[in-house]
């Protein structure tokens, strides 16, 4: 019987995109105070939600840079695995903080919306179009970062509840401005909590799914465990297992029984070589193990996992 790990140092994608966490941490801090002040002189609830937003924004881009640059160090003997999977903890304090977020903005709107006060929709108007601005610049720099990493990609799908939510303040200011309807206001704010709810819950479910070790959306386990049985020597498979340790990240074991004529011939070498031809040239895995097992002594073992 032979045991073999494919294990080499592994690097994750999002430690790429650290100055780019940066530059939008910098834009978002920026717009979040101008709209602290331009909420408080104007008056507008969209304006001070919007700028909530932007405040857990900062907070969930602050704990992205964190969680990758602890992403990256080493692994110990206690941690096997390293720290990767700080990135998923940081995007799912990131979900929560978001859906708190929204049961706010949609207790203060609900409570406006029988009595909504003036406002002063010009400073609105202003402070909502710089905020879409930098929100766009924002989604442009995170865009790519977002397809590879799930810590990126909840500081992009921030970004985006951030940009909607500029476009709802400048058409509550612009429909305030032109009507004198002041309950344009906590309706756009129920407009950005609308817009926020589903992000917020789409990244907790692939937050979830990382932490429960659920196999990857892109690997079929019939599919991989058809292709372990097409390899010339293998008799059977169990013990299937691919999940992920953080984005980018899927790691494979399996137990595979092989023809005792073939252990006898060259070790198992020649399976293992095809293998790992085989994982590398249909799925992305980036750690496999293989146990290899002569078929009398798979016979003797109990399975608990096909």
């Amino acid at each position: 019987m032979a045991r073999v790990g494919h294990d080499h140092a592994h690097g994750t994608r999002s430690a790429a995109q650290r100055p780019r966490l940066a530059l939008v941490l910098a834009l978002t801090v920026t717009v979040l105070l101008v709209e602290v002040v331009a909420a408080w002189f104007s008056g507008s609830l969209a304006l001070l939600a919007d700028a909530g937003h932007m405040l857990s924004d900062t907070f969930g881009l602050a704990m992205a840079l964190v969680a990758v640059t602890v992403a990256q160090r080493p692994s110990t003997d206690r941690r096997s695995f390293g720290y990767h999977r700080t990135e998923i903890l940081a995007a799912g304090l990131n979900g929560l903080v978001l859906l708190g977020l929204c049961a706010w903005i949609v207790y203060q709107a609900v409570d406006r919306l029988g009595d909504a006060p003036h406002l002063d929709s010009p400073v609105m108007l202003a402070a909502g179009a710089l905020g879409l601005v930098a929100n766009v610049v924002g989604l442009l720099v995170l865009r790519a970062g977002a397809k590879e990493s799930l810590n990126v990609k909840g500081a992009y799908l921030e970004v985006v509840g951030d940009t909607l939510g500029s476009v709802a303040v400048i058409v509550a200011a612009g429909v305030i401005w032109a009507t004198g309807w002041y309950a344009a206001d906590p309706v756009a704010s129920l407009l950005i909590a609308a817009l926020i709810l589903p992000r917020a819950i789409s990244l907790l479910r692939e937050v979830v799914d990382v932490l429960l070790e659920s196999t990857p959306s892109h690997v079929d386990l019939d599919d991989l465990r058809r292709h372990v049985l097409e390899v010339e020597g293998v008799v059977d498979v169990h013990d299937l297992h691919v999940w992920t340790i953080t984005s980018g990240m899927p790691v494979m074991s399996a137990h595979v029984v092989v023809d005792d004529a073939v252990l006898a011939s060259d070790g198992g070498h020649g399976v293992l070589d095809s293998l790992r031809g085989c994982l590398a040239d249909h799925f992305d895995v980036a750690h496999s193990t293989f146990q290899l097992e002569p078929a009398e002594h798979a016979r003797t073992e109990r399975h608990t996992h096909h």
